[in-house]
């Protein structure tokens, strides 16, 4: 069995057996893949706890990045093989799936692309070894105001590099432009404009993931970020809360 979900942030109650059911079933070659902002960020008592935590469970968690990941800390671990694409153990079954890589998973071929900008730093980015840190957040706090602080809530890494982008093309190229599913973080272009009626403008990660869209043979195409679960049209699919059953 294959499923997908949507943003964690952290949360991952949405794992236990009362909410998923289907875990009874399962066993590590069955596989949920979450489609981006699993929550992997920080090395706090509460984050250990849930790592354990699904490490114990006998199905494989697997996710691309999103833009609340902590990259520095992803940048820590080895990247190695899985099913045929480079991937990133955080346990055993909990697995980070690479940007332009093509996966083999139950016969069926997954290409993934983590990765997104942030909607919510229009207020700006604090640096954390400011002496004035504390001074500007209480300011930002009374202002409502949408920031964030690097290396502790916010990673350039969030956008993909141009290397990144060649990788994934090369790896469709030796695919022919062909797979059974996408997993991204966010959405294409063409599609991010349907879902939000243009309140989202396009970037160099949409435009990329759009030269996806119109090139590659694809069943259908899921993606997280927008805090949704709505199907867009027949073959792209926001993901939030819902855990669908794919395979």
């Amino acid at each position: 069995m294959i499923f997908v979900t949507g943003d964690c942030h952290g949360d991952y109650k949405r794992f236990s057996s009362r909410t998923f059911p289907w875990q009874r079933e399962m066993d590590r070659s069955d596989v949920v893949i979450v489609a981006g902002d699993f929550g992997y960020w920080d090395r706090s008592p509460e984050q250990e706890y849930w790592m354990r935590w699904l490490a114990a469970k006998d199905f494989t968690i697997t996710f691309v990045d999103g833009n609340h990941e902590n990259y520095d800390m992803l940048a820590e671990l080895p990247v190695e093989y899985w099913n045929g694409g480079k991937v990133q153990f955080i346990q055993e079954n909990v697995i980070h799936l690479m940007r332009g890589q093509m996966y083999l998973i139950q016969g069926k071929r997954f290409f993934t692309f983590g990765g997104a900008r942030s909607h919510d730093i229009r207020d700006g980015i604090l640096e954390a070894d400011d002496p004035k840190l504390r001074e500007k957040v209480r300011a930002l706090e009374q202002e409502g105001a949408l920031y964030r602080i690097n290396h502790l809530s916010w990673w350039k890494e969030e956008m993909p590099r141009e290397e990144e982008y060649d990788e994934g093309r090369q790896c469709m190229e030796e695919n022919g432009w062909s797979c059974d599913y996408v997993i991204s973080h966010c959405a294409p272009s063409s599609i991010q404009a349907l879902l939000s009626l243009g309140e989202y403008k396009p970037d160099e990660l949409t435009k990329y993931l759009e030269e996806i869209r119109s090139r590659c043979q694809y069943k259908r195409w899921f993606f997280g970020h927008y805090h949704k679960d709505e199907p867009v049209d027949e073959k792209h699919e926001l993901l939030y809360h819902q855990i669908l059953r794919i395979v």
